[in-house]
Order: C-alpha cells, then structure tokens, then sequence
C-alpha cells in the first residue's frame, strides 16, 4: 500500500513547513483548543481506550478541555445497537454548542473514534458550527456491506487529520488515498504501520520492527499536534 508509512514517520505532505516539537507545544499552548472527543460504536466514553487517547490528546494539543460523552444508545450503562450515523448528529452537535458555550473563545476541535469520527465529519458541516479541525482516529470508510462512505469526507472544508492503522479492515489504506485525492479540505495521513481498528499491534510485530505501542501512539499524537498547530495558525 502507497500510503502505509511506519508509525515513526510523519506524512506532511499537505503542511509542508515542519515546525520543532517545542514550537508546536508554544503555539497550542497559546491557544489552547477546546476538543470534543467522540466514542466509537461499541465502547463508551469510560473505556479505558477513550480515556487513555484523552489523557493524550489533552496533553498534546495544550487543550482547554477534552469533552468526551456517550450516545444516547450507550447512555446509563446500556449496550444497544448503534443506529445510524445521521441520527447522531443532532445529539452530538448539541454537546458541541454546549462546550462552546463554555469556552466561546477557544479555537474547536472535533475529534473522534471510528464512528464517533464519521458523526464529528456531519457535525462539522452544520451551519452554526465553526470547528478549526477534525481529528479522525480510525475512520470507517468502508461500511459493513463494502460500500465505500466518503460523501461527507469530499463535503468538508474543515482541515482533517487521519489516523489508521495500517491493517484496519475498515479503512483500506488504498482506498482512503483516492478519496484524500477529491477532498476540498486540506487534509493528511498518519499511518500505525501494524496496527487494527483501535490501533492495536500484534506483538511479533513489534518485536520485527524493535518498536512499542506507546512509541506508535506517541509518534501518532505528535503528528495529530503538528496538524494541528499549523491549521490554526493558517486559518
């Protein structure tokens, strides 16, 4: 695949100025994001995985606060089955007006988890949001019958940054390179070498290429920054 890059390497292509780690905390620092993180479809907002790329996210990208939620399927403990995405989007866009409310001055970030990522894309297209960017961790391009769901993806004009792994079943590698192609919004791709949906790698992996998971994630979050930085101080 073209665009499987190991986890240790960046792909700028679309914010080619490269910026020190140093710089890129300063410049978040100063603005310091408001984030609204979003769960994917089986695991709510307390999963261990949420909390974990919370901590993360916060930290990185110097933010005000991460809000995360549940979906109302999900609410009170209950494990329902997902609807669709579409019928998400009021819901969440309305805890997004929420913390907006709270930090009217705070540059917005949508990010999310697989679905959570696909429902932050619909959001971001609402009228009275004004989102800076979008953090898509391990977007679902291909849908359970095959199909490829790129309509909202070639409709933004947000800034967006992906992160897959590059053997998530749901995000061919291949196929997300096409529709990067048509997307009106600039956008970019850092790729898990070895990692699943949740960005998960098998250990022989790990131990062929010498590398850990907190150092793939970690390479990961950096790039999530550096996009970051550079689309708010370009916008």
């Amino acid at each position: 695949m073209a665009d499987s890059l190991p986890s240790s390497k960046r792909r700028r292509t679309d914010h080619p100025e490269a910026q020190s780690d140093t710089a890129v905390s300063s410049n978040l620092k100063n603005l310091s994001p408001l984030v609204v993180f979003a769960h994917g479809a089986g695991a709510p907002s307390s999963s261990d995985w949420m909390i974990r790329w919370k901590e993360m996210l916060g930290k990185a990208l110097q933010a005000v606060e991460v809000v995360t939620f549940d979906y109302p399927y999900l609410a009170c403990g209950k494990k329902g089955v997902p609807p669709k995405a579409e019928r998400l989007v009021d819901f969440h866009a309305d805890v997004v007006r929420k913390a907006v409310d709270r930090y009217p001055d705070h540059p917005l970030i949508l990010a999310g988890k697989s679905m959570g990522a696909r429902v932050s894309c619909m959001v971001a297209s609402q009228s009275d949001i004004s989102a800076s960017a979008i953090v898509c961790l391990g977007y679902p391009l291909k849908g359970s019958k095959g199909a490829i769901r790129d309509e909202i993806l070639v409709q933004l004009t947000v800034p967006v940054m992906f992160v897959q792994g590059s053997k998530d079943g749901l995000c061919p590698l291949d196929k997300l390179k096409s529709v990067r192609k048509r997307m009106k919004s600039i956008n970019d791709l850092h790729v898990i070498d070895g990692g699943d949906h949740s960005f998960k790698i098998a250990k022989k992996h790990l131990q062929a290429t010498e590398a850990t998971q907190n150092d793939a994630e970690e390479s990961a979050v950096q790039s999530i920054a550096s996009f970051i930085s550079n689309s708010l101080f370009k916008s």
